[in-house]
């Protein structure tokens, strides 16, 4: 359509601007962030993993510690510990862990030990020792537990010698237990 007449309208045609002058175009906005389920996942599963871990060490350090921990709970359980670690296991470091520090008079159970062990030696043969019921009574320093002792050699499994002695075991209440401070045969 033509302008009309006597118009002041040019009629130049348009003319366009330089694209180095035209405004930049108009970005669309951004979308929002996706959340980032992968992390968060794996955030929680690595701090569950590591409590686990963790409480599984303590757990694992509780239970070594109650399993390696010798029984010193009463007078009686303590003499049973002690004879199977040093006249049955022959296991000196936890019969050790049984006895009173310092001031223990057990010569005669160590010569108790070392008979038994000459006796292999020179008979060729297995000495046991076993004993019976433990009984407690109170003494001037603690508890005194009696039982007999049954020292038995056999060779390729038949008895060849045994005998049996009474003996008595002096026993404290220490700060951490029970524990053997005395032996001796009864008299």
């Amino acid at each position: 359509m033509q302008p009309p007449a006597g118009s002041q309208v040019s009629r130049v045609p348009a003319q366009r601007t330089p694209p180095e002058q035209m405004a930049p175009p108009a970005v669309a906005p951004a979308p929002p962030p996706q959340p980032r389920r992968t992390r968060t996942v794996l955030s929680v599963v690595a701090g569950v993993l590591a409590l686990l871990c963790v409480s599984g060490a303590a757990i694992g350090y509780v239970l070594y510690d109650r399993a390696t921990t010798p029984d010193r709970s009463a007078p009686d359980v303590v003499v049973d510990n002690y004879l199977r670690e040093f006249l049955v296991n022959r296991n000196d470091t936890r019969a050790a862990l049984l006895v009173c520090e310092g001031r223990s008079d057990l010569e005669a159970v160590k010569a108790l030990r070392a008979e038994a062990e000459q006796r292999e030696a020179n008979f060729n043969v297995v000495v046991r020792v076993s004993w019976g019921p433990l009984s407690s009574t109170k003494s001037a320093n603690g508890e005194a537990v009696t039982t007999t002792l049954t020292i038995a050699g056999s060779s390729n499994g038949q008895t060849r010698s045994s005998r049996r002695e009474d003996w008595t075991f002096d026993v404290v209440d220490t700060a951490d237990g029970w524990r053997v401070c005395g032996g001796r045969k009864a008299v």
